[in-house]
Parts: structure tokens; sequence; C-alpha cells
């Protein structure tokens, strides 16, 4: 068993999650389609859509999303994101497609390896971080999302809109620009809506896609 340092382990009731470490960051209300042909993740999947329960996406850290020969299991951040099936399909023997939206962030606590290689972590929710309306000063970091949302489409974008929510507009940001996977978990793990929409505004500023 793996332990991570968290001060609240003894507030807060860890709960039991099956984890998907992957090379990417999922953020509350986001999109993320997966292909899985591994069994153990087929299992997994086939346990939540059982069960009508979440799994936790984690970004790795260090590793591969593949299990190797030697059955490793990568490093992965300690903190993830919820994410539930909404729709799901297997156009070919072996291989299942999901729909997955997120939910809420967690922090992996501790954490253990099934026998069939499933990582299966003691996770503690993380609150949510204040609401702030939308600056008027960000306005066209909400119009960026209705691009962003345009060009994507609609199966791949959230169907809940929430414009003049600062939360909302900094984590499609943040999944959509082109940042390095460290940079964009630093964007899941800031609990200040505010804070990060100046990081991504000041980013896309560098960039010259906002004045």
């Amino acid at each position: 068993m793996t332990t991570a340092p968290s001060g609240d382990r003894d507030t807060v009731r860890a709960t039991t999650l099956p984890l998907f470490p992957l090379s990417t960051v999922l953020f509350p209300g986001g999109v993320l389609p997966l292909r899985i042909f591994e069994q153990r993740y087929i299992e997994l999947a086939k346990r939540c859509l059982r069960d009508e329960r979440a799994f936790g996406v984690c970004l790795i850290s260090d590793g591969a999303e593949v299990m190797g020969p030697d059955r490793s299991v990568p490093a992965f951040a300690p903190i993830g994101t919820l994410a539930r099936i909404t729709d799901f399909d297997m156009p070919e023997p072996g291989i299942l497609h999901l729909r997955t939206i997120g939910g809420t962030r967690f922090r992996v606590i501790a954490h253990r390896v099934e026998a069939n290689g499933l990582v299966v972590g003691d996770t503690v929710p993380i609150a949510d971080e204040s609401a702030l309306p939308l600056p008027a000063d960000c306005l066209p970091l909400a119009q960026l999302v209705e691009l962003i949302a345009a060009r994507v489409g609609p199966a791949n974008f959230p169907a809940e809109r929430r414009p003049g929510d600062a939360s909302w507009i900094g984590y499609r940001l943040a999944e959509a620009l082109p940042l390095p996977p460290p940079i964009r978990q630093s964007m899941l793990e800031i609990n200040d809506a505010g804070v990060r929409l100046q990081v991504l505004r000041r980013f896309l500023q560098q960039q010259g896609l906002v004045a």
C-alpha cells in the first residue's frame, strides 16, 4: 500500500474508489471520451455501470497508461477528479468506448493494486472552490470558450453552459488550451477561480489570443 499525507485524513471519512491513471487531466464538468481495451479497465467500467458509481481519474506523473510486461503501476498525482459514465458502446469485441463527465475533485490518501492490476484508492473529497461571478474584464475568456465549444462540437463539450461562472470558464480553458500536463494539473489543484483565470489570461496574452 502507498500512502500520501493529507490533513483531511483525520477529519473526513475516506471513500474507496477505483482509479484510472491517465496522461490527461479531467476537470469538473469536463467531457472525457475513453477507448478501453485492457481487461482491468473493462471490468472497472462494468463495475461502475452496474453499481451506478463513478471512478477516479488521476494524471500520470511517471509511467505509461498501458500495463507493461512487468505489471508495474505508474506514479500519479494525488489530486484527481471523479468520472461518471454517461454513455458507452462496444463497436468490436474487446474494445469499449466510454463517454464520461467530470465530477468533484478528490485527494488520494492511500492506494493499493488489485490482482488484476486495477488501482484502488482511499480518497477524500475536495470542497468546491468559492463561487465567483466572471469578472467583467474576463468576458473575452468566455467568448473564447464559446469559440472552442463551436470548434469541438457538442459531443465533446459539456451540455451544461455556465458562462457567468468563473470556475466553469477556467476549467474549460484549462482543458482546451495546449498546456503541458503538469501545468494543466496545477490548474486543477488551484482552489481559487480568480487566480486560475489570471494565470490562464496571462498565458493567452502571451500567445496573442486575447488583449
